[in-house]
């Protein structure tokens, strides 16, 4: 008994480390509001990191979810890990609540799987028109 709580210590760093070697971070990088865009579109972005040595990083396939709809995402050029998209966002609305999804494949035990993140709600607030 006591030489397995002396090795408990050294499993338990082992562990920590390799979970801390297999996170997954989506960050949204959208104000939390804008200005009133002519047009009803509005640019939505996130970054995305991934640790996950299972991860195929050329399957990767990021959508903006917003109710029932959803929206694919393009990464952003020149950038590594960074996403874009354009989402409607009625006027009468005033701001839209919305969430990113990343699909992707990943590799185990000799075969590749399916497999998705979600981040939190977030929500964009559209501000109102200036009067004169």
């Amino acid at each position: 008994m006591r030489s397995l709580l002396s090795v408990l210590p050294c499993i338990l760093l082992i562990a920590a480390m390799a979970t801390g070697c297999a996170t997954t971070t989506i960050t949204n990088l959208t104000p939390e509001s804008l200005p009133p865009s002519e047009s009803g579109f509005y640019r939505i972005e996130a970054a995305w990191e991934s640790r996950k040595r299972t991860l195929l990083e050329d399957t990767v396939e990021p959508v903006v979810l917003t109710g029932e709809e959803s929206y694919p995402m393009k990464p952003v050029p020149l950038t590594r890990g960074r996403w874009e998209t354009l989402v409607p966002v009625p006027e009468r609305t005033g701001g839209l609540v919305y969430r990113f999804k990343f699909n992707f494949m990943e590799t185990g035990f000799g075969q590749q799987r399916r497999n998705s993140r979600l981040s939190p709600f977030y929500r964009l607030e559209i501000d109102p028109p200036s009067t004169p």
